[in-house]
């Protein structure tokens, strides 16, 4: 089975408690802070797998978690960080933020490796906290709680050479005749349902990669029958080679297959109809009106395509074909994904020191957001030092300067998650 989306939950690992420590040794009536740092949790990576050419595996698992990073202990000890998890990707794996559809990684190139979720950092020892003025520091730092998010992995075939068109135009039959591909092939539409790729040796010793797309019909941009499915994998070819039958048989008019494959094309993606295609015509041997590829040939000229004549039955056309593409292939760039106005890949710590403050109804301030979060998953509310340290990382996160901002006044009320604070200057 050939699967190209799912969805599924990551976790990176929680980063080990500071530990709150002091030296208790024989003679030594007062030692001094000897807590040790947290270990920090587990990173998690996606990595190209060159064995790997479907994403089937993860339709049976769905949660995905690193290790926990441990707890500092006294005598300065550290503790062991976290293992990373890596998670093994076919080449071609495009990585989203499935809340926000954003791209997150785009694993597309040999032995790729790309860190998608940090590990949480390990909480400090109240051996960092000790000063000439607090020489005995009663707290520690929690470690960072680690992230949780649901991604979407999509696979999108990379060929240089993508084949396109009507549902039984003989796509298959031609991949088989100039690779070492071997799809299913028969006389009835839809016969390919998962994209076939091959490798296209010429005569003169170039090589190319060629996929087989499934058929489309009309609708299909809009995801009638599979057509997203379908859709995808063309989105990374250099180059379309668009088949159409021209024999005439069951009625079928090669320009109106023509037009209806570019417009379901455009409608998807309009930088698919600007990408490179030849017009290839299809079973000239059982061709039944000679007019029906001369009015083909005519559009795809108007157009500027270059056009081709073959029979992928008897081979005629073929090693013409096959040599103009190997040399189109070399001199065509490389496309970028299209993600419409979301191209740019960027990080998930890009809004890790975020945070909003807003008044309600009440009068009340509400501070929310990840750096909030994770600050107050770290400290202990309910002791004195460590409720000063809150004070001093709010100040210098900018909190405080927002909060006067937004006109907050001695006396008002700050909520920060569940936490209820008077404010005063």
């Amino acid at each position: 089975m050939f699967v190209d989306y799912v969805k599924i939950i990551i976790k990176s690992g929680d980063g080990g408690n500071g530990s709150k420590s002091f030296r208790r040794e024989k003679y030594v009536a007062a030692g001094g802070p000897d807590g040790g740092d947290g270990g920090n949790g587990g990173s998690i990576y996606f990595e190209v797998d060159k064995d790997a050419n479907t994403l089937i595996d993860f339709r049976y698992n769905k949660k995905y978690k690193a290790k926990n990073g441990e707890n500092g202990s006294g005598n300065r000890c550290y503790g062991k960080s976290g293992e990373d998890l890596v998670i093994k990707v076919p080449k071609g794996t495009v990585i989203k933020d499935a809340q926000t559809g954003k791209v997150i990684a785009d694993l597309s190139e040999e032995n790729q490796k790309e860190l998608v979720l940090k590990g949480g950092r390990g909480g400090k020892g109240n051996v960092h906290f000790a000063t000439s003025t607090r020489q005995v520091p009663d707290f520690a730092i929690d470690g960072e709680k680690g992230k949780e998010i649901e991604i979407v992995l999509e696979l999108k075939s990379i060929a240089d050479v993508g084949l396109v068109g009507f549902p039984n135009a003989g796509k298959s039959t031609l991949l088989s005749r100039i690779t070492s591909a071997t799809p299913k092939i028969a006389d009835y539409p839809f016969t390919t349902i998962n994209p076939n790729l091959g490798v296209v040796k010429t005569s003169h010793g170039d090589s190319f990669v060629m996929a087989d797309i499934p058929g489309l019909i009309e609708g299909a941009s809009e995801g009638v029958g599979l057509g997203h499915q379908f859709l995808r994998h063309i989105e990374r070819t250099k180059v379309l080679l668009h088949l159409v039958d021209v024999s005439g048989l069951n009625g079928r008019n090669a320009v109106e297959d023509f037009n209806k494959i570019n417009i379901e094309l455009e409608k998807y993606n309009d930088k698919l109809i600007n990408k490179k295609q030849i017009v290839v015509a299809n079973k000239i041997d059982v061709m039944q009106d000679e007019q029906n590829c001369t009015d083909l040939e005519k559009i795809a000229k108007d157009k500027g395509l270059e056009f081709f004549r073959i029979s992928a039955v008897t081979g005629e056309g073929l090693e013409k074909l096959i040599n103009y593409v190997a040399e189109i292939v070399k001199i065509v760039p490389k496309e970028d994904i299209f993600e419409g106005e979301d191209k740019v890949i960027y990080t998930l710590e890009e809004d890790k020191d975020d945070f909003t403050i807003e008044k309600t109804a009440e009068g009340e301030f509400y501070v929310y957001g990840p750096a909030v979060e994770r600050l107050m998953g770290r400290v202990n509310i309910g002791d004195n030092e460590s409720f000063a340290y809150l004070q001093k990382m709010l100040k210098k996160l900018g909190i405080e300067d927002a909060l006067k901002e937004k006109g907050v006044h001695e006396g008002d009320t700050v909520k920060i998650l569940d936490w209820h604070f008077e404010y005063y200057n």
